[in-house]
C-alpha cells in the first residue's frame, strides 16, 4: 500500500503515536508518506520505504496568520497526485481533518477517490475541539472521513457526548514497541542520578497545566521524606517554571533533575523504579504505556482513558485528580517494599504486552484494506 500520514512532528502522543505506526509499516514493506511542517522527531533513521513532505507555508505582509490549513491541502494534492497514494491516514483533528477534507474535493475533479482515516488523539476533542470557534468544522470534518478511529473507548464516549457524530468510531488503542522498551538500565547512568542507590522517579510531558506538574513535585516531596529518592523531570512546557520555584520552595530541589525533551526514552525508563502521572485528563496515556513496557509501575490519576491501561492494585495505582495525599501513600508503599515494586515492575511489563505494537498495528491495515 501507499500510505499519506498526515500529523504532528512534535513530542506529543498524537505525533509519536503517527510516527511510531508509519515506520512499523514501511518495515511490513508498505510506502509511507509523511506530509507536516517539520520532520518528526520519532523519523530519526532511515528506512527506504519512508517518504517525508514538508509543508511550507509563504508569508505575505497581507496575513496576520499564515493559511497553514491551505498550504497543507495543497501539499496533499501534490503528495497524492504525484505518488499516487492508495489512502491518506490524518492524525489528529485540528486542522488535518478538514485540510483532508478539502484535499478530497480537490482531487475528486481530477478523478481521483482518495479515502481518508481519521484518528482522534485526546485535546482535539476534548480541549481544542469543543471550542466553539473550531467545533462546526470539526464535527463536520470528521463525518466527512472514510472511517474514524479513537485511541480509547473513553475518547470514543466523549466524541460521542460533545460532538454530533453520524458514523461508527472504531478503537484502536495507542500501541508501543515492548522489544525496544525491554532495557538493562545502564548503571552508570542511574549512579549519576542516584549516586547513593537512592529510587528514581520519573515523569515525561508537555509541562501544560492539564499534567498538573506541581501535583508531580508535591507527591515527591512526600516520598522523599520517607524513601531516599531522586525526581527525574522529561520534556519541557509552559508550567516548568512554576515547578522548578515549588521544588524551591519545598526545599527539594537538590533531589530534582529537569533533563528536558528526550528522544530515546527507553533508556531513561530503563534507570525508573516509578512513574507519576497526575493530569487532569489523558485520553489514552501512551507515555505511561511506555514506562509500563519498560517495567516501570504507574501511579497516576483515574482520568480519562488511564484506567484503561494502568490497572489499580496491579501495575500501579489510581487515584482521583488532586488527590495529591493519596498518590504519596501509594508512591510510598510500592517503594518501601522491594517485594511488591518487583510484583508489579513484572505485571507492567505484562500489561503492556497487550498493547505491543505486532498486536495493534495489524489492526489499521484491516482497517485499511476495507478502501482498497
Amino acid at each position: 500500500m501507499r500510505i499519506g500520514i498526515v500529523c504532528y512532528p512534535t513530542f506529543g502522543g498524537s505525533g509519536v503515536l503517527a510516527t511510531e505506526l508509519g515506520k512499523a509499516l514501511a518495515d511490513k514493506g508498505h510506502q509511507v508518506h509523511f506530509i507536516t511542517y517539520q520532520q518528526p522527531v520519532r523519523l530519526n533513521e532511515f528506512n527506504a520505504n519512508i517518504f517525508y513532505h514538508e509543508v511550507r507555508v509563504p508569508t505575505y505582509p497581507l496575513f496576520d496568520y499564515p493559511p497553514y490549513e491551505t498550504a497543507l491541502a495543497s501539499t496533499m494534492v501534490d503528495v497524492i497526485s504525484n505518488n499516487k497514494l492508495d489512502l491518506l491516514h490524518v492524525h489528529y483533528a485540528i486542522p488535518h481533518a478538514s485540510a483532508a477534507y478539502m484535499a478530497k474535493q480537490i482531487l475528486k475533479k481530477t478523478g481521483i477517490d482518495i479515502p481518508v482515516i481519521t484518528t482522534l488523539h485526546g485535546t482535539d476533542i476534548t480541549l481544542v475541539g469543543r471550542d466553539k470557534t473550531y467545533a462546526p468544522v470539526v464535527t463536520f470534518s470528521i463525518n466527512e472521513s472514510d472511517a474514524i478511529t479513537a485511541v480509547s473507548d473513553n475518547l470514543r464516549s466523549e466524541t460521542y457526548k460533545w460532538f454530533k457524530i453520524e458514523k461508527e468510531i472504531e478503537v484502536i488503542h495507542n500501541f508501543v514497541d515492548v522489544g525496544r522498551f525491554r532495557k538493562k538500565g545502564i548503571d552508570a547512568f542511574r549512579r549519576v542520578i542516584a549516586p547513593n542507590g537512592e529510587r528514581i522517579l520519573l515523569h515525561a510531558s508537555n509541562f501544560r497545566k492539564v499534567k498538573r506538574i506541581e501535583d508531580v513535585v508535591r507527591i515527591f516531596a512526600n516520598v522523599v521524606k520517607q524513601v531516599p529518592s531522586k525526581l527525574l523531570f522529561v520534556g519541557d512546557g509552559p508550567e516548568r517554571p512554576a515547578a522548578e520555584s515549588l521544588g524551591r520552595e519545598l526545599n527539594i530541589c537538590d533531589h530534582i533533575r529537569f533533563v528536558g525533551k528526550q528522544e530515546q526514552m527507553e533508556d531513561i525508563f530503563a534507570i525508573g523504579d516509578l512513574f507519576l502521572l497526575t493530569s487532569d485528563y489523558e485520553s489514552f496515556g501512551l507515555v505511561a504505556l511506555e514506562a509500563m513496557a519498560a517495567g516501570v509501575p504507574v501511579v497516576s490519576t483515574n482520568a480519562g482513558g488511564l484506567p484503561e491501561i494502568n490497572v489499580h492494585g496491579v501495575t500501579g495505582y489510581l487515584s482521583n485528580v488532586g488527590d495529591v495525599a493519596d498518590m504519596s501513600k501509594n508512591a510510598i508503599e510500592l517503594l518501601s517494599n522491594e517485594e511488591l515494586l518487583a510484583r508489579f515492575k513484572h505485571n507492567a511489563m505484562a500489561q503492556s504486552d497487550r498493547f505491543d505494537i505486532h498486536y495493534i498495528v495489524p489492526m489499521y491495515e484491516k482497517l485499511y484494506d476495507r478502501f482498497l
